[in-house]
């Protein structure tokens, strides 16, 4: 009779479970940005990423980033990880980000290549409608010595579905 009750008790209890929707998914979006430039030099780059949407405006997510930039013979593979944090500001279309990136390069011309790592940490502001944003970010740990990147400053254009 006991091995009844319980086995009973047990398969409502799944039953219950089972039938809760989980909404996590529903709150997931992906996205990322993209550049390219051509020229004098060639650059192409793509951050593919995914972040989780918080009902109070916030957002986390991770993020990887790929750049390719071919200047003469000079070529640069950069690519990494990163820690994405979004807050949106209701009704004034602005939005703040924070990212940490960790990002590894090799640079390659005709006397050989140098491997490089170095971190960063943007903080930025971007204009946000709908699914689309575009701003600037700083770099604060920006060092002109390991860094592949001319400036501390970049734009931010992020597409998110």
């Amino acid at each position: 009779m006991k091995k009844s009750i319980l086995l009973l008790l047990l398969s409502f209890s799944f039953t219950i479970v089972s039938q809760q929707k989980s909404d996590f998914w529903d709150n997931v979006r992906y996205g990322g940005g993209f550049s390219m430039s051509f020229g004098n030099q060639t650059t192409i780059g793509i951050s593919p990423s995914a972040i989780y949407d918080f009902d109070n405006g916030f957002s986390l997510g991770t993020g990887l980033t790929y750049i390719y930039r071919e200047v003469g013979d000079f070529t640069t593979n950069v690519y990494g990880g990163s820690l994405i944090s979004l807050y949106q500001i209701p009704k004034v279309g602005i939005q703040l980000s924070g990212e940490f990136e960790q990002s590894f390069a090799k640079q390659t011309d005709s006397f050989g290549s140098v491997n490089t790592s170095f971190p960063a940490l943007y903080f930025g502001a971007a204009y946000n409608k709908g699914r689309f944003a575009v701003g600037f970010r700083y770099d604060v740990l920006y060092d002109e010595n390991k860094s592949v990147y001319a400036s501390p400053f970049s734009p931010i254009v992020r597409f998110y579905f």
